[in-house]
């Protein structure tokens, strides 16, 4: 199927250009047609030349051609694709796609499409970071656009670190292909797949905060509920994103993985992760750390007296994302892992942390749910509570993703309903 696919590559202008070499050999290696279309910015980084070897077509970068626009080249660029992905989109490009600017041929051919559109972003952490820039991708997301990334890692510039890497190769094929499946012939149809083209954001596992260089705080979370979610989203057609802490399971195949160890690097990468249509908090993250890490192991001292820790708290990663003001996912669904009062506690969380669902359950010793392969739930919400019989982890993400996908299908005022 792919060799009758055509894709469209506009390749924006950031030190992260001449990826896209790699990413047209890959795309061409599956069968696919490639076009490319260069910004005057990226002549910086890679040259036509090179890319126009690799497609082995002629790489497009004028507006204003002479022998194109005699036949609209810019409209017959936009509609004789079967996608369109921007890679690397800088800060500058996703601007002019969220404010509908077409001076030049890359945005014009953005505009002028009806076709899939698949955004790779890649620029300095701060710039995406930046409240412009997060109001700029969640207007493209809004407009029906389908991110991918960026990274966290370290960037080009010595020193810098933190999300704007552009996402893998690997990862933007599954982007594409995953894409190209939702559209299918044109009917609408998402095939038994009710999260098509949705983005789901996962949480999952401990935190570990370190003492000292040798020892940390932490949880007995296994990571096995949240894996099972990121697994049950994927299957049902998101684009899932798992940001999970140190685990010893091996995460699901087919979504994108963010590895963490600390609660405020989970802070980060969640935050990075945005714009997401469901945002699922199984993870269990530390409530504290130390207020100030030792540099070197903290001794037994000559007293015999256990040593003073002095802890603070950490940032609330769920309650950071439900009182978000601008970009909160449509979801936001959080747990409450209690071992006493564990409806009441749940409620209480629920209004707190501003969540559309929160998850409780029991997870005191009895029970067997941490690093179990088993769960009794309970989902409340501002509707009530609704009690679910034990299940398997698997079949409480089933049910909890179908449940989600029910509830963003009908809209904002159906969430509290749709958690029966």
């Amino acid at each position: 199927m792919a060799s009758t696919k055509r894709i469209v590559l506009i390749v924006g202008g950031g030190i992260a250009a001449y990826k896209c070499l790699d990413l047209i050999r890959r795309l061409r290696e599956r069968g696919y047609g490639v076009r490319a279309i260069m910004t005057r910015a990226a002549h910086e980084f890679v040259t036509p030349l090179s890319v126009g070897a690799l497609t082995n077509e002629r790489v497009f970068t004028e507006l204003f051609d002479l022998d194109d626009e005699r036949e609209i080249g810019h409209i017959r660029l936009a509609r004789d694709a079967d996608l369109i992905i921007v890679a690397p989109a800088t800060a500058d490009l996703i601007a002019k796609m969220a404010t509908g600017q077409a001076n030049d041929l890359a945005t014009a051919v953005l505009l002028a499409t009806d076709k899939p559109i698949v955004v790779a972003p890649a620029m300095n952490p701060r710039m995406w970071l930046h409240p412009a820039t997060r109001r700029n991708v969640a207007q493209i997301v809004a407009d029906g656009a389908t991110l991918v990334g960026p990274g966290i890692g370290e960037m080009a510039e010595r020193g810098e670190a933190g999300p704007g890497r552009l996402a893998e190769t690997t990862e933007l094929i599954a982007a594409i292909e995953q894409r190209l499946a939702s559209a299918g012939d044109g009917s609408g149809t998402t095939h038994g797949k009710p999260l098509t083209g949705r983005h789901v954001l996962v949480t999952s596992g401990p935190t570990h905060e370190p003492v000292d260089p040798v020892r940390y705080i932490a949880n007995r979370s296994s990571g096995k509920q949240g894996h099972e979610i990121a697994a049950a989203a994927q299957r049902l057609g998101a684009r899932v994103t798992l940001i999970t802490g140190p685990v010893a399971i091996e995460p699901p195949g087919g979504v994108r993985i963010v590895r963490v160890i600390t609660a405020d690097e989970m802070l980060n990468a969640v935050h990075a992760a945005l714009p997401a249509d469901i945002a699922v908090f199984a993870a269990a993250v530390a409530d504290w750390r130390m207020a100030k890490l030792a540099s070197g192991k903290i001794k037994k001292p000559s007293s015999g007296e256990p040593p003073t820790i002095k802890l603070a708290e950490n940032q609330d990663i769920l309650k950071s994302i439900g009182q978000l003001p601008l970009g909160r996912p449509q979801l936001v669904i959080g747990f409450a892992a209690e071992t006493d009062n564990l409806l009441a506690n749940a409620q209480k969380k629920l209004k707190s942390k501003g969540a559309d669902w929160i998850v409780a359950n029991d997870v005191s010793t009895v029970t067997g749910v941490m690093g179990g392969d088993t769960n009794t739930v309970h989902i409340v919400s501002g509707d009530g509570v609704s009690s679910w019989p034990r299940m398997s982890k698997a079949e409480v993400a089933e049910k909890l993703m179908h449940n989600a996908a029910t509830a963003i299908a009908a809209g904002p005022n159906a969430r509290q309903t749709a958690a029966e």
